[in-house]
């Protein structure tokens, strides 16, 4: 059944052949985006592919032949090198693009948005290009929001848990093969000595996850502070949706042997005194939110929630200024492509509106 409207938008997706571009094929469909004109584009490698979409043959065109005229949103999911090179093109030749990868989230005068939490961000575009945040600050967004605007968040420390697909198909490969190695050869003799196994050599992930957890993702920056681009996303990213440019963050990010969803630890402290009852009563009205007594991963994983859950006073915080939570979201859909389609929508309302 075709979902094509003849009044609708013209949209390019750009990455349509990787794992998020996949999940964004989907939720274009499940949402019902008006679509007028679908095109899907990659890379050579993946050119001249045939894509299904409603029941429509869509063909995967090569982006450095295509032609970027006609398009009116373009939805990224293709890299920072790409989307560095392409995102001014197709804004040039017209088209808003949504861009998923980390190249424009901190410049200023590109939109970083998290659609639940500053959509009126998108009132302007000067450059044409908008920017999904990292899927670590993507799930904590939904639920912080709202405690900032009650209670006024002052600083932030997060410990992330996340999940193998954030490294992308590779990244979900070794886990896979890691834990098949594993269980062929005796996984409890793990119990005894973490090297009782003899584990393929690790493909993606910075050591072996299956079985373990891996305190090290991205890539260390230059800056002397040790920490990682991935840690320091959260940090810079939660300041500018939040519009806190002086929020005091810290994170530690972690791989761990899970395929979808991450989770994260989050101790907050704010102004203003706050209980955990208070805090379930504001999130209790947010919007995609669920509050939830154990959130896992599994649970979250294929939703489009971020589930919050084991909050509590956070004891290192004098009086009543600090709460202790954890968040889980799947990180494939709203920490990625949802978001992405959401942001879309917005611009779809806002700027192509009869």
């Amino acid at each position: 059944m075709t979902l094509i409207n003849e009044q609708g938008i013209n949209v390019a997706v750009l990455g349509a052949t990787g794992q998020v571009g996949m999940v964004m094929r989907r939720i274009l469909a499940d949402r019902r985006f008006p679509v007028k004109n679908l095109r899907f584009l990659a890379s050579s490698h993946s050119a001249g592919t045939v894509l299904d979409w409603c029941g429509r043959k869509i063909t995967v065109e090569d982006v450095e032949k295509a032609d970027l005229s006609g398009i009116d949103i373009a939805i990224f999911s293709a890299g920072g090198g790409t989307s560095k090179v392409w995102a001014p093109r197709f804004a040039e030749k017209g088209a808003y693009v949504v861009d998923n990868s980390s190249q424009w989230r901190l410049h200023d005068d590109v939109p970083l948005v998290v659609s639940e939490v500053n959509p009126d961000d998108l009132d302007d575009i000067p450059r044409r290009i908008v920017a999904n945040p990292n899927c670590t600050t993507m799930a904590c967004m939904p639920v912080l929001k709202p405690l900032s605007d009650a209670f006024g968040l002052s600083r932030l420390i997060v410990s992330s848990y996340q999940a193998v697909s954030g490294a992308g198909r590779a990244g979900a490969l070794q886990l896979m093969n890691e834990a098949k190695a594993a269980l062929d050869q005796g996984a409890d003799r793990l119990v005894f000595d973490g090297s009782a196994v003899d584990f393929p050599k690790p493909t993606k992930v910075a050591r072996t996850i299956a079985f373990d957890v891996v305190p090290f993702i991205g890539a260390i920056v230059d800056d002397g502070s040790e920490e990682t681009d991935e840690e320091q996303k959260l940090r810079n990213e939660s300041r500018k949706i939040l519009h806190l440019p002086e929020l005091a963050a810290s994170c530690t990010c972690v791989r761990v042997g899970v395929f979808t969803a991450h989770g994260m630890s989050v101790n907050a402290e704010f102004e203003a005194d706050v209980t955990p009852d208070d805090a379930r009563a504001v999130l209790a009205k947010a919007q995609n939110v669920t509050i939830t007594d154990i959130p896992t991963p599994l649970q979250a994983a294929g939703r489009d929630v971020s589930f919050v859950g084991r909050i509590r006073q956070d004891q290192a915080v004098p009086g009543h200024k600090g709460l202790s939570m954890f968040i889980t979201s799947d990180n494939l859909r709203k920490g990625a492509a949802l978001n992405a389609i959401q942001i879309a929508e917005i611009i779809a309302s806002k700027h192509f509106a009869a």
